[in-house]
């Protein structure tokens, strides 16, 4: 069976197959219809996991070991196969056709691929995968779609927009389908469940701010305590709302979770973020970032009105605990 990773997402399936295989040159396609795979198969109790990533010097032999082994705790398992560069190599090949010949029982396989060519969908282990599984297949939307696309996102999050709208948007994020779910996720931040006008699609995608929640990230992997400040000032002297400036400071902490649970698993981190993040990630323990995510929760309450202090300076310290920084010794002020 082949899927889009659309179609997948939309329709999520109620029983699962055992051997999925996820690819594509959209990457946020590709990682969403993984990460909901996995939430199905932990819903339908395949709570055990095991990750293999195939990068140079990976020992196939795992693999096989994996797939006739039993269960350690003798429950459903979920197996992920990486493979990031879509080229297994001999040895890699003929392990991945021999797997499929004997899938495991009570077992879920999930096959993470990049975008293959034409050459690469010819090759046996491919067309041995695409014979099996169920095949997720994640491409970019073109212009001509992209404003249905931009519509059935914004219908999850109880939005919807003009024609005009979806056009303007469309324009602000072709060819960045990431791009587009931020702005998605920004709208459903500042305005209310409905339709969002012209002129608000205007407002929210406008990026004529000297300051910019972009620039304090910026800012905050510099490690620049004083810039942190002062970007906080900026923002907030132009009105810029604290629910989004929180919403992007935690999107970075959740990054920095995941890539020092990779890490500590003796992977590779995301190499899309890596260089971005890797001197970031090397501040923090697992403690630190856990005492972050409470910082944020205490932040979201007084944003909502539960506690009365200062939101602006509660942002600061997050901010500079999040850069591994000290606090600038000048507060910026009001």
């Amino acid at each position: 069976m082949r899927l889009t990773a659309e179609q997948f997402l939309d329709r999520p399936p109620k029983s699962l197959q055992p051997l999925y295989v996820v690819y594509g040159a959209d990457p946020l396609g590709a990682l969403e219809a993984s990460d909901s795979l996995r939430e199905i198969a932990k819903q339908q109790g395949y709570v055990e996991r095991e990750v293999f990533t195939a990068e140079s010097g990976f020992d196939w032999s795992r693999l096989a070991s994996a797939g006739s082994a039993l269960s350690l705790f003798a429950t459903q398992r979920l197996i992920e196969l990486r493979i990031p560069t879509g080229k297994p190599g001999k040895e890699g090949s003929a392990a991945i056709e021999n797997y499929v010949k004997r899938l495991p029982e009570d077992t879920i396989t999930l096959v993470t691929l990049p975008d293959m060519d034409w050459q690469g969908k010819q090759t046996k282990w491919f067309v041995a995968l695409e014979a099996t599984a169920t095949v997720i297949e994640a491409q970019p939307v073109d212009r001509e779609n992209l404003p249905r696309w931009l519509a059935g996102r914004m219908k999850r999050v109880a939005l919807s927009a003009s024609a005009e709208a979806l056009d303007t948007l469309a324009d602000r994020v072709e060819g960045n389908l990431l791009a587009a779910k931020q702005e998605i996720e920004k709208l459903a931040l500042l305005c209310p469940p409905g339709e969002v006008s012209l002129a608000m699609m205007e407002d929210s995608i406008a990026n004529v701010s000297r300051y910019s929640t972009a620039t304090l990230v910026a800012a905050i992997h510099a490690g620049d305590a004083a810039r942190i400040a002062k970007m906080l000032d900026g923002l907030k002297a132009e009105g810029e709302p604290p629910p989004l400036i929180l919403w992007m400071l935690t999107s970075e902490l959740r990054l920095l979770l995941r890539i020092l649970g990779v890490t500590k698993a003796g992977r590779q981190p995301f190499p899309s973020k890596a260089r971005e993040v890797e001197k970031l990630a090397r501040k923090h323990t697992a403690g630190s970032l856990v005492r972050l995510n409470l910082q944020a929760a205490r932040i979201d309450r007084m944003i909502k009105g539960v506690n009365s202090n200062d939101v602006w300076d509660a942002l600061l310290q997050f901010s500079c605990g999040l850069a591994g920084a000290r606090l600038p010794i000048h507060m910026p002020q009001n």
